[in-house]
């Protein structure tokens, strides 16, 4: 598969300036590589506080490489113009969002702006985008209905759909299950995976729900509390003990033959 995705030795983290000052580097992770391709649908996980959503927004664009690179389809993402990144790449944050008495069809139309000179309205051709963004994460039937009254999980599919009709190469998603009951979130990651391997597209998405992602996902980034970035199957990360090594806390064990997490026994030594 082609790659969509390539980190090559990667630093992230922060410059926070000062006014007459040189600005403070923070460094949250460096030396991080990996690649995520297009077809697939790759999970980044790891501790709260690994630097995930620094990573998310390095990757996407919305915050500079403190040193080396992050390429789109080949293109370095920091000289690529922000118009031309933006019908490349398309985001959903955890923010939530209010949009006003906004249909969820009129939410979705927004995801062509990128693509639209100043002033122009929808084409037949954008408008065909839109329904067809709708129809793959099966949100048809809310097109009508205003944002405000969806439940959390419609919310999260209209959002994707919104995405989704930027005709983008790569889909990224921080935390996409967060607010959503247990199948909702199943629901989604579903999706999230068919439309990878359907439309041809790099989608990440950072989550919690690691046991999820170890029996979806077909890549993951495993970003460890040593602020090191491994990539690789689930398979692979589970049966060599990073996953452990980097989620294991007292009696909380992960058993690797059948990716799930235990409690160990109190009176144990093993």
């Amino acid at each position: 598969m082609t790659p969509g995705v390539e980190l090559h030795d990667l630093t992230i983290g922060y410059t926070r300036r000062r006014a007459l000052r040189r600005g403070t580097v923070t460094e949250v992770a460096s030396g991080l590589s990996a690649v995520a391709r297009r077809g697939e649908l790759t999970a980044l996980v790891g501790p709260n506080g690994a630097g995930k959503s620094t990573l998310l927004r390095t990757l996407c664009g919305l915050q500079p490489a403190l040193r080396g690179r992050v390429l789109i389809d080949g293109e370095d993402v920091a000289t690529v113009k922000p118009a031309d990144l933006a019908t490349r790449i398309s985001v959903v944050l955890t923010e939530r969002i209010d949009p006003g008495l906004f249909t969820v069809r009129e939410l979705v139309a927004l995801g062509r702006t990128p693509h639209l000179p100043a002033s122009a309205r929808l084409s037949p051709e954008d408008l065909a985008a839109v329904d067809q963004a709708l129809e793959a994460v099966g949100a048809t039937r809310l097109a009508s209905r205003q944002f405000s009254e969806l439940s959390d999980g419609q919310r999260q599919r209209s959002l994707t759909a919104r995405a989704l009709a930027q005709d983008p190469s790569l889909l990224v998603l921080d935390e996409p299950t967060s607010f959503l009951d247990v199948p909702s979130r199943v629901e989604l990651v579903d999706v999230l995976g068919r439309l990878a391997r359907e439309q041809n597209l790099a989608v990440v998405m950072s989550t919690h729900e690691l046991e999820l992602a170890l029996r979806v996902a077909d890549r993951m980034w495993l970003l460890g509390t040593d602020r090191t970035l491994t990539c690789d199957t689930p398979a692979a990360l589970a049966e060599s003990g990073r996953i452990g090594a980097a989620f294991d806390r007292g009696r909380m064990r992960f058993d690797s033959r059948t990716m799930v997490f235990d409690l160990k026994p109190e009176d144990s030594s093993v």
